[in-house]
């Protein structure tokens, strides 16, 4: 086939057109124009900054930690320092331990408080010195120093709820109903005290308000009920059971809450020179008595409630002593003394028969003292041969002291930690005193993190889509070819 140029006669100049495209436009594709490779590469990496930076804005970031230290001077871990020597060269070597622990760039933005509790509580005149040695001792520390003094029993108790409900994202952030979540009651047991703290929907605070203590957490209301009972921890309660028992005959103790074979002479001033007894004491008692164990749980247990005050209740209802204590609700965790004593005791099991245990501990308190210390070598012998008072005391104040049923016995969690830390009062304080925990809860996101990035992704496809859509009108332009006329 043979092609001859046209000839236009409409030129004043004849002139011929060839039929082929202009050598410049044969072969070419439109999209490597360099105006259209500019603008797709640019669209592309306008899409790709806008995920990326999209993605990074809202990752989850690494935790800068701030630290923060609270000393908790109980009575059973600082009264040996308190009355043999200055007090605060007891805090000596936990702070240099706690040097090492916070890195050093952070010391001095590190708050220390240190919060007294039913030790102190019970020195009355004696404890401004005491805190006043160990203000001297703590500032010398490179710490930021926020001061020491001595909680009430109530605020003892409040915060070791708060420290249990927060820990078990209890008090969440993000769940603001009118009741919130179901709390966790806290039942704390020191050497000195011990305390009980709940939320009832049966208490108002109207009855007995002097146990009632108001929260606003994070946009939901708590009114808590809480009582410390001075006197009642574990260490006290011991020196009460003695005391009662050497009424009778002050030279000697067969005490049916030490093992069997378990003997020691005592002096006297270990019982009676507590603050607890100051009232307690004979006008004329020997300076020492014989202490014999019998081992017998059912006659210990007698003897623990005999410290009991069950008859006096003015109230709607009391726990013991005339306290009053609304109806017990919900599930609690049990920790301090309450958690070392069964953990030691292997009772920490409450789904376990109530009956079952009490079954366990009277075989322990049967033991006789030389096979407990074999089996126990470990152990110092003056805690080791307290067990048997200890566990026959804790079940005795739940069960008869707060009213536990049998079926609520399960309800109790002996917890020592939560989410790898310590259960108690301490992180409650720091909560409480660094304001970490607001009153109103804070504005959530209208979208999770995955849903914000799920969203920005799809608006990344759609503004690439509609980039092409616009390319397109001129992608037809420049690929039209010249017709052969």
């Amino acid at each position: 086939m043979f092609l001859f140029p046209v000839c236009s006669p409409f030129l004043t100049s004849p002139s011929c057109l060839s039929v082929f495209p202009p050598p410049e436009m044969k072969g070419k594709n439109p999209w490597n124009t360099p105006t259209t490779i500019i603008i797709t590469v640019i669209g592309i990496i306008a899409i790709v900054a806008l995920v990326t930076v999209a993605v990074l804005q809202n990752r989850h970031l690494p935790q800068k930690y701030k630290y923060g230290i609270v000393l908790d001077a109980g009575s059973s871990h600082t009264s040996v320092y308190i009355y043999k020597w200055p007090a605060g060269e007891s805090l000596r070597a936990c702070m240099q331990d706690v040097e090492q622990q916070v890195p050093k760039k952070r010391h001095r933005q590190t708050p220390l408080y240190l919060g007294a509790t039913a030790g102190m509580r019970l020195l009355n005149s004696m404890s401004d010195g005491v805190l006043q040695a160990v203000e001297e001792a703590l500032q010398k520390f490179p710490f930021s120093y926020q001061g020491a003094r001595i909680l009430s029993g109530q605020e003892e108790g409040a915060f070791g709820w708060v420290t249990v409900n927060y820990l078990d994202d209890r008090l969440n952030a993000f769940v603001s109903t009118p009741q919130g979540l179901e709390t966790t009651g806290a039942l704390d047991l020191g050497g000195a005290s011990t305390q009980i703290s709940f939320v009832s929907d049966k208490y108002n605070g109207s009855e007995s308000p002097s146990n009632s203590v108001n929260f606003r957490l994070y946009g939901n209301d708590y009114n808590l009920y809480t009582h410390s009972f001075l006197c009642y921890g574990k260490d006290q309660a011991l020196l009460m059971t003695q005391a009662k028992q050497t009424q009778s005959v002050p030279e000697m103790l067969n005490d049916p809450c030490f093992n069997p074979g378990y003997t020691a002479i005592k002096n006297y001033s270990k019982i009676y020179d507590s603050p607890c007894l100051s009232g307690w004491k004979p006008q004329k008692i020997p300076t020492h008595f014989t202490h014999n164990g019998t081992g017998n749980f059912q006659q210990c247990q007698r003897i623990v409630k005999s410290i009991f005050n069950f008859t006096h209740c003015k109230y709607s209802q009391c726990s013991f002593n005339g306290i009053f204590q609304p109806s017990l609700q919900g599930q609690f965790g049990a920790f301090s003394a309450y958690y070392f004593v069964m953990s030691f005791l292997n009772l920490t099991d409450t789904t376990m028969p109530l009956e079952a245990v009490k079954a366990k501990l009277a075989h322990y308190c049967s033991t006789p003292w030389n096979q407990i210390k074999q089996q126990h070598p470990e152990v110092n012998e003056k805690y080791l041969a307290g067990y048997c008072f200890s566990g026959t005391y804790i079940l005795t104040l739940l069960m008869e002291g707060y009213n536990f049923t049998s079926e609520e016995y399960s309800n109790i969690k002996f917890i020592k930690k939560i989410k790898d830390s310590d259960a108690g009062w301490t992180l409650g304080y720091m909560l409480n005193l660094t304001n970490m925990i607001p009153a109103e809860a804070p504005d959530s996101p209208l979208l999770p993190y995955s849903g914000y990035v799920s969203l920005v992704t799809i608006m990344a496809i759609l503004l690439f889509i509609l980039f092409i859509l616009c390319l397109c009108p001129l992608w037809t332009r420049c690929s039209k070819q010249p017709e052969i006329v």
